[in-house]
């Protein structure tokens, strides 16, 4: 209603609904008008205008604020409408307290049907003991000098009481039924308000009665103790009635609040129409303020009927339906005439048993009133540029991302040790990931090291039995000793980083695998450092003759190896390496690794190792042409080239590596670069001692050039 009380109305009902997130489609204003039939049929025109929104199909939920006026308004609207060819209006109305369906004679021809399934609260009733019975026994004859009834009567079933018949009307014979009129008429039940005026007219006569019976201190009683109750002002009334607590004759209890105010409960009511124009007051719910809050509010949603108009099932279905959903059909008309229980002898007598039994069966289809689609899981909301909050699109979850009910607002974070589903509905546990020893990637490495190391310690069982021949002691058979003992373990070290990392191997792995490396490295520098400087000495007056011995190869392997050694205790000292798990880098795999600690360590503990390599490269590099018939210069040369090109490949290919293919990876290099230096270096020499022991001949070495 276009007044302050429809104003306030808005401004209350608005914010609960964005609260709840939900927007309203349009809002429209009735003007405020009286009961003159005059002003219906102005309203009526300047509704059927909005007509078009009202028919808005989706917007399914009207919610109404108003009083009588305004739903006969809405009802000669409706009624017009039918005469078009506009569609009949089928929405779910939720209407105010105000609203009724009671009607004048002149509205029987107005339908009620557009308003079936609607839902409102009530003010809560109950039928006292005798009211149906008194109901049954009023006739027109009880009118004595107020014409209520006689004019009631007159409209009620559109006759006369008078004896000569008036035009277009029947003579009333007095002894029509009053349970034969429609509901919108006349309802055989206590309604609200007249329950409401029920317990007023005992609270006030319990009033009374303690007055009469205690005496009031602002008047005295009148000779013979009897109060005139006529001469009692209203506010004498108001210490008693604050105080009025009874049970009335339904059982039920009556009192005011500290604010003098009824404790009222109200009923939801859910409003089922039937064809031949009455209906039926369905209580599917209840609000009391008496409760605790979580209780205050009641609704049984399996008893609403919804219009029919939602009713999505042909009517050649309906035996299979109920054959389906027997138990819970009966399950659910028992539970509606328990709380109904003047609905049994109405649905009987008007043969409405069929049609209620339809009702509950098509109105489990629930009414939507959305201006989209919902979004489905795995999708979220968006909202759309210029349209209410609830109107929105669908957007698809980001990689990462799920939603797991429909229409969430937005997609969510599976937790570290989920992934998200490939259609983002939902998220999976992720699995454990490391190289093991078990699975054929590691297997393959395993059986590689493994083989590598037998064959490194095959060269050197070679060298010992061969340590007396001229080609071993022309290569200097320490450091010959040392480099293959040093590959040997490098095969073996690259098992530290094959299986579930722990405290230990994670402590070891990288430091050791380092500091072997470096006294290999440091033993071939050191070779090709002697063959340099046993040239150099040669010549005559070269003062490199003292340089030239055991000790010169031993220094540079303890320097060069110490070097490592420091930068590894450093490393372990300060940020040790510990086993970590990588929740990110795999969405799918919760990867168990080594966390290296200082990765500013790590590499240069690597840089340190790279730095090695490039000396030996370029002295192996210098001496390769030396006139020597068992010049390893060449070899070294090679073997040097061959470990550079693995390690300065395995930096790109170890960062672009994930999981345990990173550590593979470095498992590959290792083993390979070793293989390296066996082969190029040892390859020559184990041919000559084994298969062309001729040339292992102290000749060869004094031969000149």
């Amino acid at each position: 209603m276009d007044d302050d009380n429809g104003n306030q109305f808005l401004q209350t009902i608005v914010p609960i609904l964005t609260e709840n997130s939900i927007c309203f489609a349009f809002v429209y204003k009735l003007p405020k008008t009286t009961y003159m039939e005059e002003m219906v049929g102005e309203i009526t025109v300047k509704l059927a205008e909005q007509y078009s929104d009202l028919m808005d199909r989706k917007a399914n939920v009207f919610y109404v604020y108003g009083e009588p006026p305004a739903m006969i308004t809405l009802r000669v609207t409706l009624y017009v409408a039918s005469f078009t060819l506009l569609p009949p209006l089928g929405k779910v109305w939720i209407i105010s307290s105000h609203w009724d369906f009671e009607s004048f004679a002149i509205h029987r021809i107005l339908g009620i049907e557009s308003f079936h399934g609607a839902l409102s609260f009530t003010v809560h009733s109950n039928q006292p003991p005798g009211f149906q019975e008194f109901l049954q026994t009023i006739r027109p004859s009880w009118a004595g000098g107020d014409g209520f009834i006689q004019d009631f009567w007159e409209q009620a079933f559109s006759c006369s009481l008078k004896q000569e018949q008036e035009e277009m009307k029947q003579i009333c014979t007095g002894e029509e039924k009053l349970e034969s009129l429609p509901g919108p008429l006349f309802e055989m039940h206590m309604t609200g308000y007249s329950y409401n005026i029920y317990n007023a007219v005992y609270a006030v006569a319990l009033a009374l009665h303690n007055i009469n019976l205690h005496g009031c201190k602002h008047r005295r009683l009148p000779e013979g103790g009897r109060l005139d109750v006529q001469n009692i002002q209203p506010w004498q009334l108001h210490h008693f009635l604050r105080r009025t607590l009874f049970n009335n004759s339904s059982g039920e209890t009556v009192q005011f609040d500290k604010n003098r105010e009824l404790v009222t409960v109200f009923d939801v009511t859910n409003w089922v129409t039937f064809s031949n124009g009455s209906f039926a007051r369905v209580k599917v719910g209840s609000l009391d303020p008496r409760a605790p809050s979580v209780n205050q509010q009641t609704l049984n949603d399996d008893l609403i009927v919804w219009h029919r108009s939602f009713n999505q099932l042909r009517h050649s279905d309906q035996h299979l339906i109920l054959k389906a959903h027997s138990a819970n059909v009966l399950s659910l008309m028992v539970s509606f005439f328990a709380e109904n229980p003047f609905m049994v002898d109405h649905a009987l007598s008007n043969d409405n048993y069929r049609i209620l039994t339809s009702l509950f069966i098509y109105g489990q289809v629930l009414p939507l009133s959305v201006c989209n689609d919902q979004c489905q899981p795995g999708y979220s909301k968006t909202n759309k540029e210029g349209e209410k909050f609830c109107c929105y699109d669908c957007t698809p979850c980001l990689e990462g991302m799920i939603s797991e009910q429909k229409d969430k607002d937005a997609c969510v974070n599976c937790p570290d040790e989920l992934f998200p589903s490939k259609d983002h509905s939902h998220c999976n546990p992720k699995v454990t990931s490391y190289l093991s020893h078990k699975e054929t990637l590691g297997i393959i490495l395993v059986t590689l090291a493994v083989s590598f190391s037998l064959v490194t310690a095959l060269v050197l069982g070679t060298f010992i039995k061969g340590k007396d021949t001229p080609i071993v002691k022309a290569n200097n058979r320490s450091l010959t000793y040392i480099l293959l003992i040093s590959l040997f373990l490098c095969f073996l070290s690259s098992l530290l980083f094959i299986g579930q990392p722990g405290q230990v191997t994670c402590l070891l792995r990288q430091s050791t695998f380092a500091i072997i490396f470096c006294v290999a490295l440091s033993t071939v520098l050191a070779k090709t450092t002697t063959v340099l400087v046993a040239f150099v000495a040669t010549r005559p007056g070269s003062r490199m003759r003292k340089w030239v011995g055991k000790k010169m190869a031993l220094s540079i392997v303890l320097s060069g190896s110490f070097i490592q050694i420091l930068i590894c205790t450093l490393w372990l000292s300060t940020c040790p390496p510990f086993p970590d798990k990588d929740m990110h880098s795999l969405p799918e795999q919760i990867i168990l690794e080594c966390n290296e600690g200082s990765a500013t360590m790590f590499y240069s503990v690597l840089g340190y190792l790279g730095f090695l390599a490039l000396v030996s490269f370029t002295m192996a590099f210098l001496a390769r042409k030396l006139p020597d018939s068992f010049n390893e210069a060449k070899f070294i040369t090679f073997s040097m080239l061959v470990f550079c090109s693995v390690w300065f490949s395995f930096i790109p290919v170890y960062l672009s590596s994930k999981g345990k293919y990173m550590v593979a990876v470095e498992i590959f290099s290792i083993v390979s670069s070793s293989a390296g230096l066996l082969g190029c270096i040892f390859s020559p020499k184990c041919y000559i001692i084994l298969l062309r022991p001729e040339l292992n001949k102290r000749e060869q070495i004094i031969r000149k050039v």
